[in-house]
């Protein structure tokens, strides 16, 4: 959803907060808060002309009963979306230039901890979370990084934000960073 809030600020210079809650009940392809698939979202979105605002369409914190009747207009739209080649970080970097980018990360034991820093610690066996890199820099000891949102809050991490080691020699990057990445278009 952040990748599409921030395609959204950009085109429009709104910043809304978009319901999750929506994709959570209506996405029938996903499963609902146990786990989600960034095409699918991005494709529901599509295919409901849109979605709603978080204030129209409130977080509960489980799955609902799919709740849009048509009633309520879309606080937003996407028209479609594009992936990134695998592995390419500097395509990646590119993209993260003109907009957010969602991507899957491999989640492990530090990412749960995660309290600081750049991080460069231990990761998942596979790609099994999303979160959107909405940014890059170099921190005061030198060490590239992504700058990316979660979706925990702002109790975890850097306020709900982490930095991720970028350039890291790793195939498709730190923790599979670079390995399935795609962002909204308007």
């Amino acid at each position: 959803m952040a990748a599409v809030e921030g395609i959204v600020k950009i085109k429009n210079g709104n910043l809304i907060s978009l319901s999750e809650q929506q994709l959570v009940d209506c996405d029938t392809q996903s499963h609902g808060c146990k786990d989600g698939y960034i095409e699918t979202a991005f494709e529901s979105i599509i295919q409901s002309n849109g979605i709603l605002s978080e204030v129209d369409y409130p977080y509960k914190t489980s799955v609902q009963t799919c709740q849009l009747n048509g009633q309520i207009a879309a606080a937003a739209q996407i028209n479609s979306y594009e992936v990134l080649p695998a592995n390419d970080e500097l395509l990646l970097l590119q993209a993260v230039t003109q907009q957010p980018v969602s991507v899957s990360f491999s989640v492990g034991d530090g990412f749960q901890h995660y309290k600081g820093g750049v991080y460069s610690g231990s990761c998942g066996p596979s790609l099994n979370h999303a979160v959107t890199i909405i940014g890059y820099g170099i921190s005061e000891e030198g060490m590239k990084y992504w700058l990316v949102k979660n979706s925990y809050g702002e109790s975890w991490g850097e306020k709900g934000y982490m930095r991720v080691l970028r350039e890291s020699g790793d195939i498709g990057g730190q923790c599979g960073i670079a390995k399935h990445a795609l962002y909204p278009t308007i």
